[in-house]
């Protein structure tokens, strides 16, 4: 018996903040030989969250995801969600006709891909390539939740 309430008032990146406040050492992700704790994996989406704001993505903006699965991936998604922006995952082994047709649609600002991904740079929209093991793209930026307005939408 796991049905519950879902709490409407709150979004997604709002409700890992509590789970971060409630467990923050426990393990939140483990991909291959990697482990994030809840309170290392909400440290590096907050750093990629106010680069990306840096950037310019706002609330209500579209930001596509160019990535395997992998823990970039997962940093990535929680960063839109939490700079206010819906994140578009996009296949990286669709063609590259459906991945243009995709951020065209969805009116991207921005594309996150990594340094391997061949093809992303012909995609129809600011690209940004993403290598979180390098800690010189986001170590500047604060640890910090970001400070937007915002709440889920009723659909």
């Amino acid at each position: 018996a796991t049905q519950r309430e879902y709490p409407a008032h709150r979004c997604v990146h709002q409700l890992f903040e509590d789970q971060v406040a409630r467990t923050p050492e426990a393990t939140a992700l483990v991909y291959q030989d990697q482990v994030l704790s809840y309170a290392q994996l909400n440290a590096e989406a907050n750093r990629l969250a106010h680069r990306l704001i840096d950037l310019g993505v706002e609330p209500g903006h579209s930001v596509a995801t160019l990535l395997e699965r992998s823990i970039d991936l997962v940093v990535a998604q929680l960063a839109i969600l939490k700079a206010g922006a819906a994140y578009v995952p996009i296949d990286p082994r669709a063609p590259t006709e459906r991945q243009s047709w995709i951020v065209s649609d969805c009116a991207a600002q921005l594309l996150l891909t990594d340094a391997h991904t061949e093809g992303a740079a012909a995609l129809p929209t600011a690209l940004m390539r993403l290598d979180l093991s390098d800690k010189a793209q986001t170590e500047h930026f604060p640890t910090t939740c970001p400070q937007l307005a915002g709440r889920s939408v009723d659909t």
